[in-house]
């Protein structure tokens, strides 16, 4: 009997470490920059924009089933394969617009907690000497104190069991307000107002889904795994498991949302008004849960986007990631100083945030062009041949990706007009 539970329980080891990477791209999805874009757009225009999730979820399974068989075959990283097949100078490019990416959601992200963390001091606490930019600073400290110890996986841990039960919440709230609010399927999907600027709401929604950050890490993390040929079905489910709960989660907080906020008549300007979100299911727990959870997400997405800019460059180098080397453990704190910036300077964090995660679309589709050009070579994938469904799949993908660059430029042309 002894044995069997052994058995069973080494099966069920074997299984969670398997799917380590996607467990990885949901935990950095569904971070704060994910639920920030969700509730906006169900606070704003309740389901209609549920497309892009649905559509960026469907094309990204198709970068990540594509990225994880070019490194397993290849042997090397992306970044490293970019730069033999198409030189440096466009690879580095590419590796700037991500760091870009990386600096300006770190920056986001930690303005949203900091101003959600405020508030909940100010209405369940009688503290008054804390202010936004103290509570950066020791966010920020702890999570630098965190890396320069190498203590942080119990912390992520910790952060990552908060998400969660976010994301449950989120679940069971989407569930009774369905239910609950006796309105008509159609009316979660109400017509987009004239003149708004969704345009940016659009490409944070498929940003945040579709990030090249997470799509660059995928590939170092499935070379960290040391899956081989015999592993391609596992890279296929790991795939398929993360977009689909990726979906489910995301789709129930933009519910949820719609559910709480749109049909009240709440728009989402600040990150205090994203506070309701949870209204029906957690009551007057609302607001506490709700910042758990945003702390619990902001922290557990700034870490690994702290150590993604020095894994870029061990992969542009094809080196080792080892990140007790001076120049990443520097690298590691000036990152996470930019965090401090909308707290002590100003600006809308949501609306940061937001445009942050638009920026991704704009490398999109040259990255997935050389991965369509990378994958039809057959000096790079030996005997391992793209097949043609693929190759369709990663063309409307590309299609897509230069469609959401048209929709992310006009929206930044409006955000850039109006502030919003």
């Amino acid at each position: 009997m002894s044995t069997e539970k052994v058995s069973l329980l080494g099966r069920f080891q074997k299984g969670l470490k398997n799917f380590g990477p996607a467990f990885f791209i949901i935990g950095y999805v569904v971070g704060t920059g994910s639920v920030t874009s969700m509730v906006v757009s169900g606070a704003n225009y309740g389901l209609s924009l549920s497309w892009a999730l649905l559509l960026s979820c469907f094309f990204t399974y198709f970068l990540l089933v594509s990225i994880s068989k070019l490194t397993i075959v290849s042997g090397n990283t992306l970044m490293y394969n970019f730069k033999e097949a198409f030189g440096k100078p466009v690879t580095i490019f590419i590796i700037t617009a991500l760091l870009v990416s990386i600096v300006s959601s770190v920056i986001g992200v930690m303005g949203v907690v900091a101003e959600v963390a405020m508030e909940w001091i100010s209405v369940r606490t009688s503290i008054s000497f804390l202010n936004a930019p103290i509570v950066a600073i020791f966010f920020t400290c702890l999570l630098v104190a965190l890396f320069w110890t190498g203590k942080h996986e119990n912390f992520i841990k910790a952060m990552s069991a908060m998400v969660g039960f976010m994301a449950l919440s989120f679940i069971a709230t989407s569930i009774m307000v369905v239910k609950e609010t006796g309105t008509n399927l159609g009316d979660f999907f109400p017509e987009l107002p004239q003149g708004d600027n969704s345009g940016l709401v659009i490409a944070g929604i498929v940003g945040t889904t579709m990030a090249g950050v997470c799509l660059a890490s995928r590939s170092i993390l499935v070379q960290e795994q040391k899956w081989g040929i015999e592993h391609l079905k596992t890279e296929n489910r790991d795939a398929m498991s993360s977009m689909v709960l990726t979906f489910l989660i995301s789709l129930a907080i933009m519910i949820s949302a719609t559910g709480t906020l749109y049909f009240q008549g709440i728009k989402v300007v600040d990150a205090t008004d994203m506070m309701s979100a949870l209204g029906p299911w957690a009551g007057d727990f609302a607001l506490t849960l709700f910042t758990l959870g945003i702390i619990g997400a902001g922290l557990s997405s700034i870490f690994p986007n702290l150590l993604l800019f020095p894994w870029l460059i061990a992969d542009y180098t094809n080196t080792e990631r080892d990140m007790k080397k001076p120049l990443f453990k520097f690298l590691v704190v000036i990152v996470a100083l930019t965090g401090i910036i909308v707290p002590f300077f100003g600006g809308k964090p949501v609306w940061i945030l937001i445009a942050s995660q638009a920026l991704s679309p704009f490398i999109m589709p040259l990255i997935t062009l050389f991965l369509i050009i990378l994958l039809n070579k057959k000096d790079v994938m030996k005997t391992y041949k793209t097949s043609l469904w693929i190759n369709i799949a990663l063309g409307a993908t590309l299609i897509f990706n230069f469609y959401m660059l048209y929709v992310a430029l006009n929206g930044f042309l409006v955000f850039i007009k109006t502030g919003i």
